[in-house]
């Protein structure tokens, strides 16, 4: 990648590109998605932007008015709801707890659906939790969908290539051929090839909804870099191999620091089935004490205890809608890892059911 993006400066390719990214990158995406889930996809089914936050953002701004409703689970990216609310629309927060692998069920979703919903959100694998639905899981959602046609489904599949399971993680438009006009896939290259500051998203789907964003996006930014499209073709285009290399590190990582978690009293974890998260269970420790006497009222108090006692620093569960947990990041080196469990252990610890 930074081979490619080093030529595109040398040999000039340094202007404007065409909103919708360059030739070769949108060559890169549709062979890609062809490649993985055999969806087949047009010029005019393409847009290119500044990282899939964008892609997604600017979808919300072209389709949604005020009033319109956005199903997001929780948890979630701590992006979303906020997204929604930017654009005016209202987000309809459907809790999806441990017991259900954190994932949306029918019937939560059809609970949730009424006449003003516009986009039903679907992370997979997903930020915080890991969590990841089966092809079954999505066929059963998408029965749901089928009867409600004014509903569409945005999928941010940005971890999909950061998955831990045998066979290719399921996409929604390939299980159900039949939402494809209703079917928004957004996706980049920050998470698989680890390009996080080059910004380079995409987002595939019907063909007005990318005229729109493409629209949007030529009077916000004119287009996304042209020398990180470069690095971002290369990608995509590129051998593969590294990406199951990095997969394999990412799973001893996940396992150690599994296993490590669980080892501490009062903590535990599901295993993610992608992505690099733990969203740990730390409710047991809500309500005690510190050893300066102060309440541990919520999980933001417990991840504040974490890093005033142990200089751990981790995420407050109640910033993705999952008060009583909070998230670690497995993308680190297996050393920090292990440190930093043995710290949360320390720090736990120090918590007491009574005032000292």
């Amino acid at each position: 990648m930074k081979a490619a993006a080093i030529r595109a400066i040398e040999t000039g390719e340094t202007k404007y590109t065409p909103v919708n990214g360059t030739p070769a990158l949108r060559t890169a995406i549709i062979d890609r998605l062809r490649r993985r889930h055999g969806l087949a996809y047009t010029d005019a089914q393409i847009t290119v932007g500044g990282g899939a936050k964008q892609v997604i953002f600017l979808a919300l701004t072209a389709t949604l008015d005020e009033g319109d409703e956005v199903v997001i689970p929780a948890p979630y990216w701590v992006s979303y709801p906020d997204m929604v609310r930017a654009n005016d629309g209202t987000p309809v927060i459907v809790d999806c707890p441990e017991s259900d692998g954190f994932r949306l069920t029918p019937d939560r979703l059809c609970a949730a659906l009424t006449d003003r919903t516009r986009w039903v959100v679907l992370n997979t694998p997903g930020n915080p939790t890991g969590s990841a639905y089966t092809t079954g899981e999505l066929r059963a959602l998408a029965e749901v969908l089928l009867d409600h046609p004014h509903v569409s489904v945005l999928t941010d599949e940005i971890y999909d290539e950061i998955w831990y399971d045998d066979c290719a993680h399921p996409s929604l438009a390939a299980v159900e051929p039949r939402l494809a006009d209703r079917v928004f896939l957004t996706n980049g290259v920050s998470k698989t090839y680890a390009m996080t500051g080059w910004r380079i998203g995409y987002g595939v789907g019907p063909a007005d909804l990318v005229a729109a964003i493409n629209t949007l996006q030529s009077q916000l930014s004119s287009c996304p870099s042209s020398v990180s499209q470069a690095a971002a073709a290369a990608a995509l285009a590129g051998p593969q191999d590294f990406v199951r290399e990095t997969v394999e590190v990412y799973r001893a990582r996940r396992d150690t620091t599994v296993k490590l978690i669980g080892e501490t009293p009062g903590l535990s974890c599901t295993t993610p089935s992608g992505a690099f998260y733990l969203l740990v269970n730390c409710q047991p420790y809500i309500g005690r004490f510190t050893p300066a006497g102060t309440r541990i009222e919520n999980d933001e108090d417990f991840t504040g205890h974490l890093l005033e006692d142990q200089q751990v620093a981790v995420i407050h569960g109640s910033a993705y809608g999952a008060p009583g947990y909070f998230r670690i990041s497995f993308a680190t080196s297996t050393e920090i890892l292990t440190e930093a469990c043995a710290r949360i252990t320390a720090a736990c610890a120090t918590l007491s059911e009574r005032p000292s």
